[in-house]
């Protein structure tokens, strides 16, 4: 069999539904919209969320709470959880690259759960006051990044 050989199933494939092309076609004339109302004129779909004239629910619900667009979204990870991996360097990219965080967000933050096993240079753009006390010592280096 050959590529140019190959075509549809019978039955599967339908022609379009081409409306507004005269008599003939069988939908011609109003173009199977029907006689008059709304949805009979032009630009007569209305939007989503449209319910007929009455108070849409997106109108109806109160607004609550607030979005702060300043906030900052960090990835975290546990001292504890550094130390398990036995390098003596890291940094956001090399976390990455171990899949030990999924995504950078908007920098990575070093919380103080865990226990710190040995020396290690940790660089980060944050870090929590107990992340800080145990990776000093263990002997261990912080870098703000």
């Amino acid at each position: 069999m050959k590529i140019e050989q190959l075509k549809p199933a019978p039955g599967s494939r339908k022609k379009a539904k081409r409306i507004g092309r005269g008599p003939g076609s069988g939908h011609g004339k109003t173009a199977t919209k029907g006689h008059k109302g709304q949805k009979a004129r032009s630009g007569g779909a209305k939007g989503a969320g449209f319910e007929g004239g009455q108070m849409p629910i997106q109108r109806r619900l109160p607004k609550r709470g607030f979005t702060n667009m300043s906030h900052k979204q960090y990835a975290i990870i546990n001292v504890g959880r550094i130390s398990e991996l036995g390098l003596t360097e890291i940094t956001p990219q090399i976390l990455l690259e171990k899949k030990v965080i999924s995504s950078l967000r908007d920098g990575l933050k070093i919380l103080g759960g865990g226990e710190v096993k040995g020396p290690v240079t940790v660089s980060a753009n944050l870090f929590s006051r107990s992340a800080i006390k145990k990776i000093t010592e263990a002997g261990g280096k912080t870098e703000v990044i």
